[in-house]
């Protein structure tokens, strides 16, 4: 799956992956801004709680979001791809200012959810300017190649991680979440390994990557983001690694980000807080420059 078609004048609306574990209860700093950029008090949010199986899960959320001031919250009760079908979901989608994916399994979020209609009109309304989400399982999914699972506490080794297709929101990343915490490292490293084209992103708990239409991510909550670019590699061994055998992984680039840092995906540029804001100030001739 890739990103929808972009419209003639119109920006791509944020991508959120939340690396789960997000703060629920005192300043929501995650929440708030996710809020905030579907609109405010203006803002009429749909949560998908598929990948939960905790009938609790879609009324939580609305109740975080409707504390938080959106004008409208609702959630759909996706629980079988016949429900995908429902006209009423898809109806609220179209009017949706801002989407979020719950988290859970991963698995049962892309086995309900994929190749369905409500799959195509999350990327759709992404693509018309909408504001999309997710947390835990629903930050892995949103990528166009999704880890679907595998070990944690590991070195990076053949078959230590799976992947599935995500929702293809966008294929410039893959994405795991809960990173730090179940020390997710190894088998990262591993996914990035099988194409270096893409960009890693581990996600720890209470953090998010804020991914403007510009490619550009800023880093939000108290965790950290690391970013693997494997695209500089001289040396992989992957290709040839039988079951369980340990990795070779030369010129891998890797950067730990906290609060405030912002990356180019584009560039694959890592900045500190603010220097990306002066760097894009800069006259076009001389941001080109200071590029290369």
């Amino acid at each position: 799956m890739s990103p929808a078609r972009l419209s003639v004048n119109v920006k791509r609306g944020f991508i959120i992956p939340i690396g789960g574990g997000e703060d629920r209860r005192k300043e929501r700093q995650i929440h708030r801004r996710f809020v905030d950029l579907s609109g405010g008090r203006d803002a009429d949010i749909v949560v998908i709680p598929t990948a939960s199986e905790l009938e609790s899960t879609g009324q939580d959320y609305n109740q975080i979001f409707h504390d938080l001031g959106a004008a409208e919250v609702d959630f759909l009760p996706i629980t079988k791809r016949a429900d995908c079908d429902n006209p009423r979901y898809l109806a609220m989608l179209d009017k949706a200012s801002g989407i979020f994916l719950t988290g859970g399994n991963q698995l049962r979020l892309s086995t309900i959810l994929g190749g369905t209609g409500i799959a195509q009109k999350i990327r759709k309304r992404n693509a018309a300017g909408v504001t999309v989400a997710g947390t835990s399982a629903g930050a892995s999914i949103m990528s166009e190649h999704m880890i679907a699972g595998g070990e944690g506490n590991t070195i990076p080794a053949e078959g230590v991680v799976s992947l599935a297709p995500g929702l293809g929101l966008t294929n410039a990343v893959i994405i795991d979440q809960h990173f730090t915490q179940r020390n997710r490292l190894g088998r990262l490293l591993a996914a990035a390994s099988y194409n270096p084209f893409l960009i890693g992103l581990g996600l720890d708990e209470d953090t998010a990557a804020f991914i403007g239409p510009d490619g550009v991510f800023e880093v939000v909550g108290s965790g950290t983001v690391t970013v693997v670019d494997a695209s500089g590699l001289t040396h992989s061994s992957m290709w040839e690694a039988s079951r369980g055998q340990a990795l070779s992984l030369l010129g891998l680039k890797v950067d730990v980000m906290s609060e405030g840092c912002r990356y180019d995906l584009i560039g694959r540029q890592a900045y500190p807080p603010d220097a990306h804001a002066a760097f894009c100030a800069l006259p076009n001739a001389a941001a080109k420059a200071a590029r290369h």
